[in-house]
């Protein structure tokens, strides 16, 4: 990267945020939106390709990819997730430490250089790589979130999914590239991957400094007091229950794709695009998600975006545009639940968490929801393989109706708590 003077001046001044209520989107939500660009960009030339690699590339099973997809969903931010968040909280060096989860990750992409066909070596980089997923997370987020409140947090979640799904779509475009032109080249692919890891680092080196707010000093509260203060919040243990109920059975990209591949049988290389079509309506349709939750509520737009889930896998059980090389209508719903529903939960969740304890918090959203998704995994992948496909889907859409409704009612009295409250 280049020096220039206004960068270096720039790095000179205190990075002291003023609590925003306006809307407006501050710089290091920008910044930090390209971070994630760059590093979204890198995974998902990895995350796109992951499920035709070992279904269809190494001929592992649906049970094999279950597990690994639940080590990359779930274990390794279960793992070192919340160990971040209460580190972050205690010494208030959010980038630091979000940093060494970025530079974690970007190591394990050339880690993948030399797993060659071992799926045991596979999932055990994929669970090193999902660790410093799992680390930088809940930083990244109070890095976001800190200074703002109201519609300026949502806001600032919106812009920042925005920005990372445009680099989740993207990747897996680089990915269909490389493939279409270097049938099974996947060494190509991971150095690719290697090198938008290496700017993501860059990028938050550079231009992100820790929010200096005099107000808020460093906890030495212990562990078990931490979440137990965090957890007494009847708001808060509200959203972590709703958001690990509905992230339990909510499939994940990989799952969904290889199910819509197996109605196509569609060749590998084609793969990626489903990836790149859901991101692509993710990335138009977050910030305008965001801006709906501000005028009829956050919990409104959460719990409509699973029932767009839901329809979708309506679309899976019963083919209704499903079929075909690539089929636009699941993708496009797919890509409008993750608009309307990843954001705003953080956003959710960090008005419902103070400030001194809000990377903790929310690493403890994102341990329960990496859990419930490891589990949700693991068992569609079991229920594959000894049921099949259809039935499957319908024991997923069946929960998933019942998880909405229960979500809802967990939800709406947050709502009604937090505006007594206020």
């Amino acid at each position: 990267m280049y020096r220039f003077d206004w960068l270096e001046k720039k790095k000179l001044e205190p990075a002291v945020i003023p609590a925003d209520d306006s809307g407006k989107v501050r710089p290091v939500v920008w910044r930090l939106g390209f971070t994630s660009l760059l590093t979204d960009i890198s995974a998902e030339i990895v995350n796109s390709t992951l499920p035709a690699f070992v279904v269809l590339y190494l001929h592992a099973g649906p049970l094999v990819f279950g597990a690994i997809d639940g080590i990359y969903h779930g274990m390794a931010v279960a793992l070192l997730g919340l160990a971040g968040g209460i580190l972050a909280d205690r010494r208030r060096q959010y980038k630091q430490i979000a940093a060494a989860g970025y530079g974690l990750s970007a190591v394990c992409k050339l880690g993948l250089l030399a797993v060659g066909s071992s799926t045991g070596w596979l999932g055990v980089l994929v669970a090193l790589d999902r660790a410093g997923k799992g680390v930088r997370t809940a930083p990244r987020d109070a890095l976001l979130s800190l200074g703002s409140k109201g519609a300026s947090l949502t806001n600032a979640f919106a812009v920042h999914r925005a920005m990372d799904a445009g680099g989740t779509m993207i990747g897996p475009l680089i990915a269909f590239f490389l493939l279409s032109r270097y049938p099974n080249a996947y060494n190509a692919l991971w150095l690719t991957s290697f090198v938008f890891a290496l700017l993501g680092l860059a990028v938050i080196a550079l231009f992100v400094d820790n929010p200096r707010e005099e107000a808020h000093h460093a906890s030495s509260e212990s562990l078990a007091e931490g979440l137990r203060n965090i957890a007494s919040g009847v708001t808060v243990r509200k959203i972590l229950v709703a958001g690990t109920l509905l992230a339990a059975v909510t499939l994940s990209d990989g799952f969904v794709y290889l199910l819509l591949q197996s109605r196509s049988g569609v060749a590998a290389h084609y793969f990626p695009l489903y990836y790149m079509v859901t991101a692509g309506s993710y990335m138009l349709l977050s910030i305008p998600a965001g801006r709906l939750a501000n005028r009829v509520g956050r919990t409104t737009v959460f719990l409509g975006a699973h029932a767009l889930l839901l329809l979708m896998y309506a679309s899976i059980s019963t083919g209704f545009l499903a079929g075909g090389a690539l089929p636009l209508f699941p993708l496009l719903l797919f890509g409008l639940f993750y608009a309307g529903s990843e954001g705003i939960l953080m956003a959710m969740a960090s008005e419902a968490i103070e400030a001194r304890r809000r990377t903790t918090g929310l690493a403890l959203l994102n341990t329960g929801i990496g859990l419930a998704r490891m589990s949700g995994s693991l068992a569609f992948g079991w229920m594959w393989h000894s049921r099949g496909i259809q039935p499957s889907v319908l024991l997923f859409g069946s929960l998933l109706a019942a998880a909405i409704l229960a979500a809802g009612i967990l939800l709406r009295r947050a709502d009604r708590e937090r505006t007594v409250e206020t």
